[in-house]
């Protein structure tokens, strides 16, 4: 897949289910084909070694300055193998990684080179094969509530209204919580991505933006800790995903979750996150270097791009990408 890099001008009890013991419903939707049930039924080498370098001076081997709060997420030595009949596939290696409750992270790298297996690890989807992911201390074996995944796919149900999927998910992680108060959740979060005039809408009557929009109140609904976007915006046109980008960025400053997020757009990451982590190739990828993004809060596109310091963080980005760790089938 190609990077981003244009110039810059200066319930009931059957749905619950799909829940999975209070997990994510994204990834069921992701890894399966749904049908519309019947209405009167409805229920490249690596690096020599893939520590973190960091391009800050007094940073920490796990990508933090020295000195800095206790981490939400730690990295491990974090390595997958997959089996394969040519023998065992080594995706990612020796991956070491701290990430601040409230901190806004951007991965980025070639594909192949292991982002999604990455998230999907802090998710609790996949199993690592070597070292751990430790969520507040404690190690990460499952998925659940306190990791909810935006796919670049949306994975809503599409025989419901953008109301009933937001209603779902929390019902059934909080199916306990007072029906007046799940329901005026689902209003708010609605309304905090503007969609309160499309509640009551099908997924199949609205556009793909609006669909993320209903994704990402999903998600934040459930007031996770972490929130996992796994290119959200990779599908929509140009001035709908910079809309999305704003929305998200108001959205994050209002909330306390932390945001771990894949891209191919240098640019967005850049407006976006606190940190960007870019990654070596595969097999065997690892961090090759984290990318500290200081950009005053609330951010301002215009305000940031006329910075000379954005021009110096993204050309030491695309150097990274296209000259240290080029990759033949992005170039070509």
């Amino acid at each position: 897949m190609a990077f981003h890099s244009r110039p810059i001008s200066s319930g009931n009890a059957s749905n619950r289910n799909i829940f999975i013991r209070g997990a994510t419903i994204e990834k069921a939707l992701h890894n399966s084909t749904l049908t519309n049930p019947n209405p009167t039924n409805s229920t490249t080498s690596a690096m020599p070694t893939s520590t973190i370098t960091n391009s800050v001076a007094g940073s920490s081997s796990f990508g933090q300055p020295a000195g800095a709060a206790t981490p939400l997420l730690r990295f491990e030595q974090l390595g997958k193998v997959y089996a394969t009949p040519q023998g065992p596939y080594s995706v990612l290696e020796n991956i070491n990684l701290e990430v601040n409750k409230g901190e806004f992270v951007c991965v980025i790298g070639h594909s192949g080179c292991g982002k999604s297996t990455l998230l999907n690890m802090v998710s609790g989807f996949a199993s690592p094969s070597s070292g751990q992911v430790l969520l507040s201390g404690k190690p990460i074996t499952k998925p659940g509530p306190d990791r909810m995944v935006v796919f670049q796919g949306y994975a809503l149900l599409p025989w419901m209204t953008a109301y009933e999927n937001i209603y779902l998910a929390i019902d059934s992680v909080k199916p306990r919580l007072p029906e007046s108060e799940k329901r005026e959740i689902v209003r708010e979060h609605l309304e905090m991505v503007g969609l309160t005039a499309a509640a009551d809408k099908k997924i199949t009557q609205i556009s793909g933006g609006m669909k993320q929009r209903v994704a990402i109140a999903r998600a934040l609904a459930i007031r996770p800790e972490v929130l996992i976007l796994d290119e959200p915006f990779g599908a929509l046109d140009a001035i709908t995903k910079e809309e999305l980008q704003e929305e998200l960025l108001k959205i994050w400053n209002t909330q306390s979750c932390t945001v771990l997020m894949i891209t191919h757009d240098i640019d967005e990451a850049l407006f976006l996150a606190d940190r960007l982590v870019m990654m070596t190739n595969g097999p065997a990828a690892g961090i090759g270097e984290v990318l500290p993004i200081n950009f005053p809060r609330p951010r301002n596109r215009e305000d940031i791009m006329e910075d000379p310091k954005y021009y110096e963080l993204r050309n030491t980005a695309l150097d990274f990408l296209y000259n240290r760790f080029a990759h033949d089938a992005d170039e070509a």
